[in-house]
């Protein structure tokens, strides 16, 4: 009877083992398959852009319409401000609606905020554009960077708002009763304790964000529109790298489209930089915690 048992066991043993080895390289070949478009996009625009660039790129404008040479320094600094102002909102909005939802969403309120975040982000992003347009562009009667980052940054909101309340799910309930037994305020526990743990997640939604952000073309057509020269006040045109590459992309001239492919080379890594800059920065941080 022992001798069945163990041997029982060991079949079970085994069979469990070889579970667990298929499941696990069915993994690795899964993890394989998703890193091939990434790869092959990231290098594919490298070996397109990377010939493109050079000193004149980072710091001239462009040239007028059928001459060579020239940059889009000013489409590289009007991006920068664009996603600076769209995190001015999108981000403490986002966050904010996170934290409702997470720690004092309740009832028939939080499932309506939560149903109408989930339905932002499922809206096209021209959609925004044109809302934007509508609201304040008509309304400046010119188009302007305020227009463009208030249109980022409603693009942002959902995505940073959905992450950061899945992130603060995963605080351990005694955490928070730890520090209202202690006698502190429901909302100082919230933000000194909860949030301040879980910051290095939220960042990387935040950065999440911010890449779809920076990437958006078609509600800048419609709000910032575009800037041949450079940008000194937040209510006229800017230039972004979108719109920019864009506008080389469709046109019939060829070193215009060697630029095209340098600036979307530009804007992935302008992307890249941001998330190893926010990792190197947290990580220490978070073995510390």
């Amino acid at each position: 009877m022992k001798r069945h048992f163990a041997d029982y066991l060991f079949r079970s043993y085994r069979k469990r083992k070889a579970v667990n080895s298929t499941m696990y390289l069915v993994l690795i070949v899964a993890t394989l398959i998703a890193l091939v478009p990434l790869f092959s996009i990231f290098g594919y625009v490298l070996a397109q852009g990377a010939p493109a660039l050079n000193k004149s790129f980072f710091l001239e404008l462009p040239k007028p319409v059928g001459e060579a040479g020239g940059g889009m320094a000013n489409a590289i600094l009007g991006t920068v401000t664009l996603v600076f102002l769209a995190s001015l909102l999108g981000v403490p909005w986002g966050i904010a609606t996170g934290l409702y939802l997470s720690e004092y969403g309740r009832g028939r309120l939080a499932s309506v905020v939560r149903f109408c975040a989930d339905m932002l982000a499922s809206i096209p992003s021209i959609i925004i554009g044109l809302f934007v347009y509508a609201l304040v562009v008509m309304t400046m009667k010119r188009f302007s960077a305020l227009a463009g980052g208030l249109a980022l940054g409603i693009l942002m909101i959902p995505t940073v708002a959905r992450s950061s309340e899945e992130m603060l799910k995963l605080v351990p309930q005694h955490i928070r009763e730890a520090g209202l037994a202690l006698g502190l305020p429901r909302w100082k526990v919230t933000l000194m304790i909860v949030l301040k743990g879980i910051r290095g997640p939220i960042v990387t939604g935040v950065m999440l964000s911010v890449a779809r952000a920076s990437g958006e073309t078609a509600p800048l057509l419609f709000t910032a529109f575009n800037n041949r020269f450079w940008q000194g006040r937040l209510d006229q045109p800017i230039s972004s790298l979108p719109v920019q590459i864009y506008t080389y992309a469709i046109s019939p001239y060829d070193d215009w489209h060697r630029q095209a492919w340098a600036g979307a080379l530009i804007l992935v890594l302008l992307v890249f930089a941001m998330n190893l800059i926010t990792r190197v920065v947290l990580a220490p941080k978070a073995r510390k915690s």
